[in-house]
């Protein structure tokens, strides 16, 4: 994952992956999405993560599932 959206310190979190420049883990993220709210949900409740931080989480993502799956 690109070093510019999620970081992963022992000092922020214990160690738990979050978008970079915050506190929010991004298995935040995953939740919200898994139980049905939109991204803009997410934002709301999580106002220190920006959508551009989201959307390039999101499509890194999609691209690491996309090349595993070949």
């Amino acid at each position: 994952m690109s070093s510019r959206v999620v970081s992963s310190s022992p000092d922020v979190m214990g160690g738990t992956p979050v978008f970079v420049g915050t506190r929010v883990p991004v298995e935040a993220l995953l939740d919200y999405l898994e139980a049905g709210d939109s991204i803009d949900e997410f934002l709301e409740g999580f106002p220190s993560v920006t959508r551009e931080q989201v959307i390039t989480f999101l499509e890194e993502t999609k691209a690491r599932v996309l090349a595993e799956a070949t």
